[in-house]
Order: structure tokens, then sequence, then C-alpha cells
């Protein structure tokens, strides 16, 4: 089988590499034809996976049509913020679409419409084969061969188990879930989390803090999920607890480093003109906002991660107002 990757981010490399790894004709298809040109030339993606070599034989292009009709696998590695633009392309110049089969790989939660990656993917391409691919998988990390674990998820269990054989690798363990909901959620709602834990630490805040954030956030995660259809049981997984330890506490987490800087005292304008990577926890802050309004979920965390991004309130003030809410069991 070949397999394309849409999106030459650092996850989207990182999975080309992968499967060209276990052996799997890959295309990797960036937005931008310049970049693509240089990743061509380079092979190493310097933006978003500095020194990590990209094979010669992982095929790079620029043209969707070509990329698409390249792979009977289909990862959609594409920022949530783009991904139905490039899916209403993708419907148009794929007449396979019905025989192909897609995996996402982004985790994000459309605003406007507050649907999750999957929805938005049937929306445009209809009744396809559909997977969602979740977990605390840092680029860099599963690049090096680093051992890390992932959750597929679909309601299909012959396609989740297919795609667990195609993926897995000895550094790089794959469980099945059939809760896409939970799995997605669970992927998304945890970077507004590592913004809170990134502020934290901004702030000069110490390991009593942030272990609040995590056990109440995850708290606020699996409340919202669960409103949503999703198991609660999900969101203490790997998808859920491991994705959020993750990412709250790693380095290479975009989102933690964006709520570390305005911790410090940066504007998010200051923050974003001078992010190559997108952080996916800016705009699905707006959109689980939105969402706790829609359900009428109490979620203080998330509100005030919101006011900070959205409403220039200052963080250390949102700080005391999460610490002098009205008193309550746990």
């Amino acid at each position: 089988m070949q397999i394309s990757v849409l999106g030459d981010g650092g996850w989207g490399t990182t999975l080309a590499i992968l499967l060209h790894r276990k052996g799997f004709k890959v295309t990797l298809w960036s937005i931008f034809e310049d970049y693509a040109v240089y990743l061509n030339k380079k092979r190493i993606n310097t933006k978003f996976l500095p020194g990590i070599k990209i094979p010669a034989d992982v095929k790079i292009t620029h043209n969707l049509k070509e990329a698409a009709e390249a792979g009977g696998l289909i990862i959609l590695a594409i920022p949530s913020e783009h991904m139905r633009k490039v899916l209403k392309k993708l419907k148009h110049i794929d007449s396979r679409c019905c025989d192909t089969i897609y995996l996402s790989a982004a985790k994000g939660i459309e605003t406007g419409s507050l649907k999750r990656m999957s929805e938005v993917i049937k929306d445009e391409l209809g009744n396809i084969k559909l997977a969602v691919l979740s977990g605390p998988t840092i680029a860099q990390e599963v690049a090096r061969g680093i051992p890390t674990t992932a959750v597929v998820a679909s309601y299909d269990k012959s396609l989740r188990k297919y795609l667990q054989d195609t993926l897995m690798t000895e550094g790089f363990r794959l469980y099945t879930n059939d809760d896409v909901a939970g799995v997605e959620l669970g992927g998304s709602l945890k970077n507004i989390i590592a913004i809170a834990c990134g502020i934290s630490d901004g702030l000069g805040f110490g390991a009593n803090t942030k272990a609040a954030l995590l056990c109440r956030g995850l708290l606020e995660i699996s409340r919202l999920g669960e409103k949503m259809g999703a198991r609660l049981n999900t969101f203490s997984g790997i998808s859920g607890l491991g994705d959020l330890v993750t990412t709250c506490i790693s380095s290479y987490s975009r989102n933690r480093f964006v709520g570390d800087e305005i911790g410090k005292g940066k504007s998010l304008r200051q923050i974003k003109s001078h992010m190559q990577m997108v952080a996916e926890g800016i705009p699905t802050t707006k959109s689980a906002y939105a969402l706790s309004l829609k359900y009428k979920i109490d979620m203080p965390i998330t509100k005030e991660v919101y006011s900070v991004l959205y409403k220039n309130k200052s963080p250390l003030k949102a700080v005391r107002d999460l610490m002098t809410r009205e008193k309550k069991e746990e």
C-alpha cells in the first residue's frame, strides 16, 4: 500500500518518516510550494522537525492531486483551522474517496461549527473509511525512536485493527478504541490545560500549582466529554490523561510554550507573530468555552484561559479568581 501524508508539520513529517521505515511508499504534501521545494532540496524540516533527516525516497510535493492519488491511505495531519479548506479541495480532485482510507491526525475543534475533526471530515467527504489517531506523541521523540504509545479510534473494528498493524512499530505502540469522540476530545481539550500550565510556569509557580491544574483540568475535560457522548474512562487513558500530562510538562509542547510566554508578560499577538508552528490550544480554547456554554458545563480553568487569551485578562487576576471561587466538595 502507498501512503500519503497531507501536512508537513512536525507530526506529519514524523509519520511520513515512521511509515517509510516500515517499508511503505510515502508521499508528503506541503501546502506551500516554496517550502516543498526547500524540503526536497534540504531533506530536513528545519521549521517543524529540526535535526531529523527525511529519507530521499519519501516523495515531497505541493500538488494535492498528485498526493491524493498516490495514497490508498491518506493521513490528514492538517491544523484544525485549515482542515475544512483542504478537504473542500480534496473532494473535487480525488475520485477514489469512497475507496480510500482516511486517518485524522489533527487535534482540534473547529471554531464556529464546534465540530470535532472527524465530523468535519465526514461533512466534506461523506461516508468514508475513517479513523483518528491521538495520544502523547511529541513528534521529535517519535522521530528519534523514543518509546511512545498512542490510540487509533474508529467505529469500524476491522479498520482500527488494520491501522494498528499498519502504523505500529517496536518503538511506537498503538492501542485501539471505539470511542472516537472521547479520543478526539481528549487530544483537543488538553491543549487548553497545557496553556494554563504554561502560564503557571511563566508566573514562577511550582509543582503544587501544576498538579492542581492537571487534576482539575482533567475533570473539566471529562465532564464536557461525557456530556458530548464520550465515555468517561477514555479520559483516564492514553489519549486523555496520557496526552494531558505530556503536553503540560514537555519542553517541546507548543501550547505550554504559549502559556509560559503569556505568564512572562507577552501578548498573544506578540507570541503568534514569532511562532512557526501552530498551537492548537489557542483556537480550541474559544471552541471549548463556547461548548461549555452550550452544554451548561462548569469549566473554570477553560473560562479563565479564554479570558486571558481573548479578553486581555491579567494572568494573576485569573489565578486569583480561580483560587477564590465558592468553596465546594471535591
